[in-house]
């Protein structure tokens, strides 16, 4: 099953969000290979700076996509004021569909 990870940074941590970047990457490039990373980029403030996450993964359960976010580099780091974990179904553009 699909699930969206719906992270919103603190307001002024920018700093630890790009500090965090190259370990944050490396993690998703391990989910990315096991084959559990669907979607993952930045939220973007008007000023074109990232201000969250959005992260599509696949997961048994919403307990284990909660256990996927909770290992994020970014949110061991304190980044994130919240993330919500929703169910998602990929309906278009789905590229296995």
């Amino acid at each position: 099953m699909l699930f969206a990870l719906l992270c919103k940074d603190k307001p002024g941590h920018l700093n630890v969000r790009m500090d965090t970047r190259p370990t944050h990457i490396e993690h998703l490039n391990k989910l990315n290979a096991e084959g559990t990373l669907k979607i993952a980029g930045p939220f973007l403030d008007d000023d074109g700076k990232p201000c969250g996450s959005l992260i599509i993964v696949e997961a048994e359960s919403k307990e284990a996509a909660r256990a996927l976010a909770d290992t994020d580099p970014y949110a061991k780091a304190g980044l994130f004021e919240s993330v919500d974990v929703k169910a998602y179904n990929w309906v278009f553009n789905k590229p296995e569909a």
